[in-house]
This record gives C-alpha cells, sequence and structure tokens, in this order.
C-alpha cells in the first residue's frame, strides 16, 4: 500500500544542517495499525508529516497504491490529502462555534457534497465513534475524549485510505486517552481501516499491529507483534 525508499529530511538552521531522516526504508500494508515510536527528535512527527503530504522529502520516494506522491505539486497534494487521507493531532482544532455534527461536515463539504449528503455521512460515522447524541452540542460541553473523538470521525467521514494520528492522547488523561485508543482499535478491526500513529507511552504498543522504532533519523528496529489487543481480548 505504502512504499517508502531512501526517505531523507534535511531542516537549515542557518547554514546548519540538520538531518531529521536519513535514508529510510519501508512498507506499511493495508489495515495496518503501525506505531511510530522512538525519543525526543527521533523523526517521528517528521516521518508522518512526510507520509501524510504534509511537507516535502529531501530525497527519496513515497509510493501509496502504485502512485508517486513524492512528484505531486502543491494543488494536487492539497487534492490527495482532502480525497485520500485523515488526520488528528494533539489539538483537536475543532471551530467552537460550531456543533459536534457541524465540524465533522465540514471536511465532507470541503469534497463539494450536498448538505443533505454530508449530514448523513457525518451522523454515520458519528455514530462509529459513539456520538450520536452529542450532535447538536458544541465542543465546550464535550469533554477531551470526546472532543478527540469528534476530531477522528471529522478525519474519517471522506473515508481515508490512511488516518495518521500525532500523539492524539498527549492532551488526555489516562481514561480518555484508552477511550480514543479504544475507538482507533474498533475502526481498524472492523473497518479496516489503515492507521500511521505517533506515541511515546509504553502502554500504547498493546493496539499497535507493529511498531517502527525511530533513532537518530534511522529505523533502530521494525517489530510485528505477535498479540495485540485483538488477540489479547479473544484470549480473555
Amino acid at each position: 500500500m505504502i512504499r517508502v525508499f531512501g526517505l531523507e529530511k534535511i531542516y537549515h538552521l542557518g547554514v546548519v544542517k540538520v538531518p531529521a531522516l536519513q535514508g529510510v526504508s519501508f512498507e506499511i500494508h493495508r489495515g495496518d495499525f503501525l506505531g511510530l515510536m522512538g525519543p525526543s527528535g527521533s523523526g517521528k512527527s517528521t516521518m508522518l508529516h512526510l507520509l501524510g503530504l504534509l511537507d516535502y522529502p529531501t530525497a527519496g520516494t513515497i509510493e501509496i497504491d502504485g502512485i508517486d506522491v513524492s512528484d505531486l505539486d502543491d494543488d494536487e497534494r492539497t487534492d490527495y490529502r482532502l480525497r485520500k487521507m485523515g488526520y488528528i493531532f494533539q489539538d483537536y482544532a475543532l471551530v467552537a462555534e460550531l456543533t459536534v455534527l457541524e465540524n465533522v461536515m465540514l471536511t465532507a463539504l470541503a469534497q463539494g457534497k450536498t448538505d443533505a449528503e454530508c449530514r448523513v455521512a457525518s451522523t454515520n460515522v458519528l455514530s462509529i465513534v459513539g456520538l450520536s447524541n452529542r450532535l447538536d452540542h458544541l465542543p465546550k460541553e464535550l469533554s477531551g475524549g470526546e472532543q478527540q473523538r469528534v476530531a477522528i470521525a471529522r478525519s474519517m467521514v471522506n473515508r481515508p485510505i490512511i488516518l495518521f494520528a500525532d500523539e492524539p492522547c498527549a492532551n488526555l488523561d489516562t481514561a480518555n486517552s484508552r477511550a480514543v485508543l479504544d475507538q482507533f482499535h474498533t475502526i481498524n478491526e472492523e473497518l479496516g481501516q489503515t492507521i500511521v500513529m505517533v506515541s511515546h507511552e509504553e502502554w500504547h504498543k498493546e493496539y499497535f499491529h507493529r511498531i517502527i522504532y525511530l533513532k537518530d533519523g534511522q529505523i533502530e528496529a521494525d517489530e510485528r507483534r505477535q498479540h495485540h489487543r485483538k488477540d489479547d481480548e479473544d484470549r480473555s
């Protein structure tokens, strides 16, 4: 599904070159729940931003479903992100004046769908994340975990082929973090949603199918987990 080859990213601080990624190569398979882990400065978020077409690599290629997306221009990248990708960040980035339903509809409306189509799609995806009873609420009336679940619904309303999450639980307590990760688990297992998530929390590992550990801009280890959360639940 995703093939990364020789990926490099160098930032320039004045005359100083700072390598964030150094010749990284790997593949992501459809339906994976992949965790990107490693210490601060290891290149996790840089990797996510490059995979999500939010930044350009210095060298190397990113191929998604046979298309070399590294060569897309700005307009093509914008269109590809809108139609093929979903994003969740630490900041929920909800519009305070809009209801839960309206916040989710924004992404669908950007695709040019009718108001009725957007309303149906948004209502359906909010049901999936367990917020059917919060459609008319404003963000300030929700808990942090519920707000992040609205962000998940918004990222999914266009049915992206890949969902990117950059430390989505960083601003949540343990209980709300687990609720959000349980939601990721559900959409991954039941909908086959491919998810790539940056995390630094050790206990998050139980949710991942696979973990790529980064250190100093290189892959330190690539671990396919034998028993992720669903296997543990099946044995209980």
